[in-house]
């Protein structure tokens, strides 16, 4: 079942997604070579609590393994969904911090990809093609087109550069649910899936490998790498599907505002 948001409920949403939006911003302050991932962790923890919001990601899951955290920190070779704990970035990193919250019912839910001091020519193209193919992406996403242009507009960006795009993890709708439909995969056909209509709200995420497009579940439940444990990348917004252009609901403005500050120094 897909759910057309009202103007009320795209600015609850959009109050959602840029909490998450500055909670990211708080995390990549202190993203630096020797910082525990469970130190991030807690940062936006109490970020998000001092915003009157909640994490949507603690909890969430099954009842007998339930995700323990509030952010998912993915290193290197881990795609998404990896675990904070006691490990310390290292120089060369890189990072997905995915941050999801809920507040008055609806939800927030995007990522970045961060790297950790001076990374290699291979990693930082990674970087910066799964950036691009998640604004590609989000062009295709107005009214009349089909969830396989948004799809389409990911995977041809991305294997151009002979990155690999993953096919076992989807993009999703948004609202009061942190995952409602439609799936928004990575990989597809242009014209096919679901016709987008406006005032569908979805969250937009290309999870993109230096390698092979395969990946495998650690036995932790959650955490998942690439099979070859190859370096992936994973970018993420909140938009909102509208007759001429898609409207974005979070934004990486706070983030790139701390890196430019950081640069100027």
């Amino acid at each position: 079942m897909i759910y057309l948001k009202s103007e009320s409920e795209i600015e609850k949403l959009r109050e959602s997604a840029l909490i998450v939006s500055r909670t990211l911003a708080e995390v990549a302050k202190k993203i630096e070579p020797g910082v525990e991932t469970g130190y991030l962790d807690r940062i936006a923890d109490e970020y998000i609590s001092d915003q009157g919001a909640k994490p949507a990601f603690k909890g969430y899951g099954p009842k007998d393994n339930p995700f323990p955290a509030t952010l998912c920190i993915s290193v290197n070779e881990e795609v998404v969904h990896g675990i904070p704990g006691s490990r310390t970035l290292m120089e060369g990193d890189v990072v997905s911090v995915d941050c999801g919250v809920v507040k008055d019912n609806y939800y927030g839910d995007h990522a970045y990809t961060f790297t950790v001091g001076e990374c290699d020519d291979q990693t930082m193209a990674l970087v910066k093609a799964t950036r691009e193919s998640l604004d590609l992406g989000i062009e295709q996403a107005i009214h009349g087109n089909k969830v396989g242009d948004i799809s389409n507009a990911v995977q041809s960006h991305c294997e151009s550069k002979g990155f690999g795009v993953v096919r076992e993890l989807v993009g999703h709708g948004i609202g009061k649910s942190m995952h409602e439909d439609p799936s928004v995969p990575n990989y597809g056909r242009r014209g096919r899936g679901t016709r987008l209509r406006s005032g569908m709200a979805l969250a937009v995420e290309p999870m993109i490998t230096a390698g092979t497009y395969k990946v495998e579940t650690l036995d932790d439940g959650w955490t998942v790498v690439t099979a070859d444990k190859k370096k992936a990348a994973h970018f993420e917004h909140d938009i909102v599907v509208r007759e001429d252009s898609a409207e974005i609901l979070s934004t990486f403005d706070y983030i790139d505002e701390i890196f430019a500050k950081t640069n100027s120094n």
